[in-house]
């Protein structure tokens, strides 16, 4: 977020309720998902196929921590990782602090140009994950804490530069084709917002 952060296009700006398309969240959510295949026969013979197997089984296992991982690396600022877990048609569901409901925000570069803003707004914002994530077939949701150095810049903030944030929010994402194709977040913005000297 530049130093003069600009509304939501869809949302009219007024007066105190001026906020730049910040809701950090983000920073973290991980969908995991089970997958079997079955077969007429699935019982290895020997032992290189139990072994294979096992690595298997393994893989399948550490996929959600895979995932996790590199979305929690996004919004953490490695943007590269960004290409390999978010599908091109990306959608975003979000209370946006300048309106909107984050219809605009789509795709890889909609995400990542949205938590560029963001990160831009606290220096060093780092996010993690506060209650593990809870999985339900192709959705998982997790709640992270995120804490950062305000940079200054956000409309009607009286904190100053320097100040140090910490507020809390829940990610919810959806997979398909082995990557997130969409995001729903809340965020603590009334905790956020205090810390600001918003209200």
């Amino acid at each position: 977020m530049s130093a003069t952060p600009t509304t939501h296009p869809a949302a009219p700006a007024t007066p105190r309720r001026h906020r730049a398309r910040l809701l950090v969240p983000a920073a973290i959510a991980v969908l995991a998902f089970t997958a079997t295949t079955a077969a007429a026969d699935t019982s290895p013979t020997t032992a290189a196929e139990r072994t294979a197997t096992a690595h298997d089984r393994r893989a399948v296992e550490q996929k959600p921590k895979a995932m996790l991982d590199a979305w929690l690396r996004l919004w953490n600022g490695d943007f590269a990782q960004a290409p390999g877990i978010i599908s091109p048609g990306f959608r975003v569901h979000a209370a946006l602090l300048g309106g909107g409901d984050g219809s605009s925000i789509r795709g890889v570069d909609g995400l990542v140009a949205w938590i560029g803003q963001t990160r831009a707004a606290f220096r060093d914002l780092r996010f993690t994950i506060e209650v593990p994530p809870l999985v339900d077939g192709r959705y998982a949701s997790v709640r992270w804490t995120a804490t950062g150095t305000y940079a200054g810049g956000f409309p009607g903030a009286e904190a100053q530069p320097g100040t140090v944030v910490t507020f809390t929010g829940t990610d919810t994402l959806r997979m398909r084709d082995g990557r997130f194709a969409e995001y729903w977040v809340n965020t603590d913005t009334l905790s956020l917002l205090t810390q600001l000297q918003a209200l």
